[in-house]
């Protein structure tokens, strides 16, 4: 023991011994704690069987139908957020869409996605019914040259 006396020892063995030596309940309170905690455990058991617990059939889970969402994407007006609501389609893959959309100017029509890499045929025609037609850009009457 290092630092401690032997009176300084048996002096905590006495303090100890005062608070574990003596128990906090009676015989008889104890045993109605015991008789308690073993008629609450078995009410929760008989419970948990009752209601399926056993079986795995605690929860009840009601099943919502899928929603179908019809929305329609301006390939030249949309951002990478709104692209990555579509089907297969991640951030990276969004992200060179409108880079190449800023770099390369607007999208003539939809065939000009190809053009983003990791844009096949396969990815286009299933990003096709979320596209709207592309608008194509009409002469001003003032400013057409005769």
């Amino acid at each position: 023991m290092s630092g401690q006396t032997n009176q300084d020892y048996e002096s905590n063995q006495d303090y100890l011994g005062a608070w574990w030596g003596r128990p906090l309940l009676r015989r008889v309170n104890q045993v109605c704690v015991a008789v308690l905690l073993a008629s609450s455990l078995l009410v929760i058991t008989g419970m948990w069987l009752y209601r399926g617990g056993h079986r795995g059939r605690l929860v009840d889970i009601e099943r919502a139908p899928p929603r179908v969402v019809d929305f329609k994407l301006d390939v030249n007006e949309s951002d990478w957020p709104e692209w990555t609501l579509l089907p297969g389609i991640g951030e990276m893959l969004t992200r060179r869409i409108v880079e190449s959309r800023r770099e390369d100017g607007p999208f003539a029509k939809h065939e000009d996605l190809l053009r983003v890499k990791g844009i096949g045929p396969k990815t286009l025609q299933a990003m096709r019914p979320y596209l709207l037609p592309v608008d194509q850009p009409q002469a001003v009457e003032g400013n057409a040259e005769s």
